[in-house]
Order: C-alpha cells, then structure tokens, then sequence
C-alpha cells in the first residue's frame, strides 16, 4: 500500500511539473494588426499568429516613421509586402522599407504610375532584386495558420485613376477577419459584390481614409462589419467625409480613427478581438 502511495505522488508531482508546459503549447497564438497612425496615409502592418510578417503599404514619401515603428516592433525581415495601388500616400514609403529590411515577396496591381513615389518604389525593388508579384482577386497569400487571399480587384480598370485598381485582402485567422480596401472606390465595391467575393469581416479598414467614393451601403450590407478603422490625417479632402461617418453609424459599425486615436492595434486569438483603444463610437 505505501509503495502504492508513493507512486501515486510521484505521478502527481510529475503531472504538475510537466502541467504548465501543456497548457501553454495549447494556448492559442495572437495575430497582431497594427493600423499605423502615418498621417495622411496608409500603412498596415499585420503580426502573423505563426510570425511572420506582412506590410500593406507604407505611407507618404518619408517612410522614417514606418521603418521607426517596425523597429520598435522588433521586425527582422518581412515576409510579404503589399503595395495597394501607385498613389504615393500609399506607397510613398516603401522604398525606405525596402532598403531597410530583407524582404521576400512584392505584391501589387498591375498598374503603373508616372510618379516620383512610384518609381523610386520599382527601383528599390529592383535594387533587392525582387520580381513583384500581381496582386489581383482569388491569389492566395503564403501564412501559415491563417487564410490571406485578395478579393481584388475583379476586374482592369481605368489607368487615369488607380483607385479602383487597389488590391483588396481578406485575412482570415480562427472565426476572426479582416477586410483591407486600400482606396478601392465605389465601382470597385459593386464589383467585387457582383463576382460574390467573400468579403464579410469583423473589421473592415475604410476605403480611402473615409472618402465618400467609397465605403458604399452595398460594401457594408456584404461585410456586415462590427469595427470600421479610418487611417486618416490632416487633409484638404474632407476626409473622413460626414457621408461615410453617417453611413457606418446607421450600420451600428464601431469606429477608430488615426487621426483622433493615433496609431490603432487590433489583438486576435482566432476567438476574441480587442482593440487598444476604445471605438469613438
């Protein structure tokens, strides 16, 4: 009996040892979604569950302060870079991350621009020695442990303006998403509606920075977002236009802004979603 006894500790001892261990390998990893506050820009950048990293955009021409926050994040290399469209408050950036990081995969539209931004972006390409890759609806993403793939464009459009050439992606971890539309405008909406791409998320990045050319009543009914984020600065445009904050309120969508909040971070398990700052409403 008392050697019984003594196994029966042992057993118990060994269980709580080895306890803590388990729990942790079973415990769900976080996917990071940082919305940088670049003024007026775009710049997203998305810590993967499994640690990779991927950049969507870079904002304005100074790009110190996206290499600045990288940084401060401790990213090494990228694993995937994404340029939504030419316009330099986009892209601007770019080739100071380029020149800054090791970066593996280049994607974009395939739509140019005569721009000083868009060109110092090819060259700092091909400086790598990158070949960029098309980003273009139904191409999948690389990342391991969650579903990255663009919903658009659908279609080619006008070169005379790239908004609608933005490419749009959806990521996808656990029953968590979101929906990135660089400038993708109202005709680029409906369209991707009509080829019945998947875009329904939990949070929607608002097409370019609250425009009333975009953000359409038909992209909300097929997003159906609980959170809206609006990467906005100081601006000429309006933006975020009265029209678009009146449409994502009457959709009961809980907004975020750059521009009133700073730099928005967005924490995900794959089941829970929390933000590091409370909507503004």
């Amino acid at each position: 009996m008392r050697k019984i006894k003594m196994l029966m500790v042992a057993v118990i001892v060994f269980m709580i040892a080895i306890l803590p261990g388990i729990v942790t390998d079973a415990a769900p990893k976080n996917m990071y979604v940082h919305f940088i506050n670049v003024g007026q820009g775009d710049s997203i950048y998305i810590k993967a569950p499994n640690g990779e990293d991927i950049l969507i955009d870079g904002g304005n021409k100074d790009g110190s302060d996206v290499v600045a926050y990288l940084k401060k994040q401790k990213v090494k290399d990228i694993e995937i870079m994404i340029a939504t469209h030419p316009d330099a408050d986009h892209i601007g950036g770019l080739d100071e991350v380029l020149k800054a990081f090791p970066v593996k995969s280049v994607y974009a539209p395939r739509v140019g621009s005569t721009t000083q931004a868009y060109k110092d972006f090819l060259t700092a390409v091909k400086n790598e020695k990158l070949t960029i890759k098309v980003a273009k609806a139904d191409v999948v993403l690389p990342i391991k442990g969650v579903t990255a793939k663009f919903v658009g464009p659908v279609k080619s459009y006008s070169t005379s303006d790239t908004n609608d050439w933005s490419a749009v992606l959806k990521v996808t971890y656990g029953k968590k998403s979101f929906l990135f539309t660089g400038d993708a405008e109202t005709r680029a909406e409906a369209d991707m509606v009509k080829a019945k791409k998947d875009l329904r998320a939990d949070v929607l990045k608002v097409g370019h920075h609250g425009a009333k050319t975009s953000t359409s009543a038909t992209l909300l009914k097929a997003v159906k977002p609980t959170y809206a984020v609006i990467s906005v600065g100081k601006n000429a445009y309006g933006h975020p236009t009265p029209e678009v904050l009146n449409r994502l309120k009457s959709y009961k969508v809980k907004v975020f802004r750059t521009d009133k909040q700073g730099t928005i971070i967005a924490t995900t398990n794959g089941t829970t979603l929390t933000f590091n700052v409370k909507p503004i409403y």
